[in-house]
């Protein structure tokens, strides 16, 4: 069949990865896709949100399955513009409804469907520019530090986490009145912090029927020991070695399967990944947010451990056959290290040429920010490249990937050097 993958990421270059060794694909077009993607898929110069453009590329190619990988496609609602298209009805989208989306699409959203379908959370009430005092004086009721969350999509930069009551209350009318996030902070939700270890878990569902993935962990902030500003993630490990069988029957039985049952009973059409955020307080696991596709670089250890024909995955998602599928899952360890521009996330420099990616070995390079000028990969992006291995556990298979690491260069490349180090 001919698939239609959108985005131009990691998460992507590796779903491209796994998907073309399905023998049920036969060719896949990646939009816009990046230097990796490029010499085993077909790149297609095409922006993820343009539906019009998307329409006439799908019928022109005769494509059969459409796969979305970022949020900001599936926020706007693609899946309900192919469901609503009489040219387009019959050709399955994987990725939620425009509803569903809104988990991710709108914090207070998300927020108010844990508390409905009794899912543990932090507590939390959410404000306005025209509240902005109330939130200030809600803040006064709080323990420090204050967790501050734009309510919309900012690129997994829109939260924050403060220690000082003042800084709290100037941030939050920086967010709210100064519009610091743009439309993306019109509402924030103030929330009580969590003290505990994050984990991400990954749910691919049907709707009715759900396949837990592998557990990863990831590295936010741009400084070794988790300093710094907080970017798109800067590594990841799978599996998370301190979740045993007793804390993964918990989340799915107080997490995973009261959000699917939540679908069905609030009539959310959903059909894709869902990515739980969660936190481990004292060996009890509570949601700090949902995401509506699979996390990245989370991606880059999650796919490669999975054995499964992630295509056969796709086609059961799309036909609710799901729980007739058997997911297989490769017991090493896997590890990815990312590749940054140097100043991300702040400002940073484009077109940096990458050499040593033929010397790469035992690992998988997945590019994220990189496009092809001529013969030459060059940077395209804050995060560039993931180096990804797999070991017997995550400290072998770390250690691979800063192996290859050092055969890999541009201008003011920059990573952390401490993934992994926590869970010693």
């Amino acid at each position: 069949m001919n698939i239609l993958l959108l985005g131009s990421g990691g998460r992507e270059h590796a779903f491209a990865w796994k998907m073309i060794q399905s023998p049920l694909c036969d060719t896949l077009f990646v939009a816009p896709g990046n230097a990796g993607t490029a010499p085993i898929a077909t790149n297609v110069n095409m922006s993820p949100t343009d539906f019009d453009a998307i329409k006439i590329f799908v019928i022109e190619e005769k494509v059969e399955m459409v796969v979305v990988g970022p949020e900001d496609p599936l926020v706007k609602g693609i899946y309900d513009f192919f469901l609503n298209d009489d040219k387009l009805s019959h050709i399955p989208v994987i990725g939620p409804s425009k509803i569903g989306a809104q988990l991710e699409g709108s914090k207070e959203f998300a927020k108010e469907f844990l508390v409905k379908h009794n899912i543990p959370t932090a507590g939390y009430d959410s404000f306005t520019a025209e509240t902005v005092e109330k939130g200030c004086d809600f803040l006064e009721t709080l323990k420090p530090p204050y967790v501050l969350k734009a309510d919309g999509l900012a690129a997994g930069k829109g939260v924050l986490i403060i220690h000082d009551l003042a800084e709290a209350k100037e941030e939050l009318r920086n967010m709210l009145v100064n519009k610091k996030f743009g439309a993306a902070s019109s509402k924030v939700v103030i929330e009580e912090f969590l003290d505990g270890i994050e984990l991400s878990c990954f749910v691919l569902t049907d709707g009715k029927n759900y396949k837990i993935l592998p557990t990863a962990k990831d590295y936010k902030r741009i400084g070794e020991g988790d300093t710094g500003l907080n970017t798109g993630g800067m590594g990841a490990v799978s599996p998370v070695p301190y979740v045993d069988a007793v804390l993964m029957e918990k989340i799915e039985t107080r997490i995973v399967k009261p959000t699917i049952d939540g679908f069905q009973k609030d009539g959310i059409p959903y059909k894709g990944f869902v990515f739980i955020g969660l936190i481990n307080v004292n060996n009890e696991p509570i949601v700090i947010e949902y995401n509506v596709r699979m996390g990245d670089p989370e991606t880059e250890v999650v796919i490669p451990r999975l054995k499964t024909d992630l295509v056969e995955l796709f086609l059961a998602v799309a036909n609710e056959k799901l729980d007739e599928i058997t997911l297989e899952i490769d017991q090493r360890s896997a590890t990815t290290v990312m590749l940054v521009s140097g100043g991300y996330p702040e400002e940073f420099e484009k077109g940096k040429v990458i050499s040593g990616l033929e010397n790469i070995s035992d690992s998988i390079v997945f590019h994220a920010g990189t496009k092809l000028n001529g013969n030459e990969v060059v940077t395209n992006g804050g995060r560039v490249l993931a180096v990804t291995s797999y070991g017997d556990d995550f400290q072998e298979a770390i250690k691979k990937s800063y192996q290859n690491i050092e055969k890999l260069h541009f201008d003011k490349m920059n990573f952390r050097k401490d993934i992994g180090n926590d869970l010693l």
